[in-house]
């Protein structure tokens, strides 16, 4: 019931160098958004801007690292589960309620197949998370020990922190410009992105997510994002090169 947690062989466990890595911040408006939406169906457009990000961005990552056409590969989207308790959770609760929802197709169904396949799964991945999920979770953390999902680059966490009040905080010296991680994060950042809030120098909110690849990788990425926005690679809309991470001095 939580393949998110399935064992890897070790095979799979391939680490690439640190000093191959490179990091850039792919910037969203709603421009962008409008042009994902238009790559779907009539049906299907009504979906959340989290589902069509996290669908575009799985789809063009996949492509961009090249697997075994017949490997799996698997989304696993961060999931507020904090609504989905009977009777609900009392107002106040400062308790962790983030679970993991996945998805898993193989390399070949999710490069070859339109973005709408993409987006139905991620869809499917969020629904699975119910009350009964939850419960069942928690049992397995107790079994096995508190396990961590395998990173793998076959494997691509995504967690969405927009509305998580970062650029609310306000330490004495007024509100923050940016609210968030400098870079990409986590243990292997390659198959982690968190996608933060941004306003633009129009005063225009969008969203912008770090993502760390190989570089070769990058180059791959940058290119199919570029044509899923029917954009050139060099168009600043896709990738704003003048902005390729935010450095932090902590």
């Amino acid at each position: 019931m939580h393949p998110e947690y399935d064992d890897v062989p070790d095979a799979e466990r391939t680490l690439i160098p640190s000093d191959d890595m490179v990091y850039r911040s792919f910037f969203f408006g709603a421009a962008e958004i409008s042009d994902l939406r238009q790559r779907l169906p009539p049906h299907l457009r009504h979906c959340s801007t989290f589902e069509l990000l996290t669908a575009c961005l799985w789809r063009c990552r996949t492509i961009a690292i090249s697997p075994d056409p017949h490997k799996e590969v698997r989304i696993l989207c961060a999931v507020n589960s904090r609504k989905r308790f009977n009777p609900p959770l009392p107002t106040g609760y400062y308790g962790n309620v983030l679970v993991l929802g996945v998805a898993i197709t193989t390399a070949e169904n999710l490069t070859k197949r339109p973005l709408a396949y993409a987006l139905e799964l991620v869809k499917k991945a969020k629904a699975n998370v119910t009350e009964e999920y939850m419960k069942s979770l928690a049992d397995l953390m107790v079994i096995r020990g508190r396990p961590h999902f395998p990173m793998v680059q076959t494997y691509y966490l995504v967690n969405d922190v927009r509305h998580a009040g970062f650029g609310d905080v306000d330490f004495g010296w007024g509100k923050p410009v940016y609210g968030g991680p400098a870079i990409s994060v986590g243990a292997i950042p390659s198959v982690t992105s968190v996608y933060l809030p941004f306003k633009n120098n129009n005063g225009e909110n969008e969203i912008v997510v770090p993502i760390c690849l190989a570089a070769n990788t990058m180059e791959v990425f940058v290119k199919e994002l570029g044509m899923m926005l029917k954009r050139d690679d060099d168009d600043p809309r896709a990738v704003r090169k003048g902005l390729v991470f935010i450095t932090s001095p902590l």
